[in-house]
């Protein structure tokens, strides 16, 4: 199962240069992705800025159907503060890298912050 980051499907959302690399992505793999409610509300704040709320709606009816929603249980956020200290990441990145530890995902990123990641297998676009 690949973690998807939210730099993947924003790539596509708004329309940059490695969108279509993305969307290739997401296709070949569409049975075996997940997303995290903290990407979701993330997407839901950078289109709502840019008043992207039709974007957004289509967006939430064209991934939602198709990619597990994950949630990091409650007793697991004192994991983030611990990862967050041990790869040096910052919040965003230490949520994603402890949900890929805690299920066991893979990521599938573009964020060049996970390059010295070893723990977590990382799939870079």
């Amino acid at each position: 199962m690949y973690l998807v980051d939210t730099n993947i499907f924003l790539e596509i959302l708004l329309k940059q240069a490695k969108s279509q690399k993305c969307k290739d992505f997401l296709d070949q793999n569409v049975s075996d992705l997940s997303i995290t409610d903290f990407s979701l509300h993330s997407i839901g704040v950078i289109l709502f800025k840019q008043n992207e709320d039709d974007l957004f709606l289509k967006f939430l009816n064209d991934t939602l159907p198709k990619v597990d929603l994950t949630s990091l249980p409650k007793e697991q956020y004192k994991e983030v503060l611990t990862n967050r200290k041990k790869q040096k990441l910052d919040f965003d990145d230490a949520y994603q890298y402890t949900v890929c530890k805690h299920y066991g995902f893979k990521l599938a990123t573009m964020d060049q912050d996970f390059k010295n990641i070893k723990e977590v297998d990382i799939l870079f676009l």
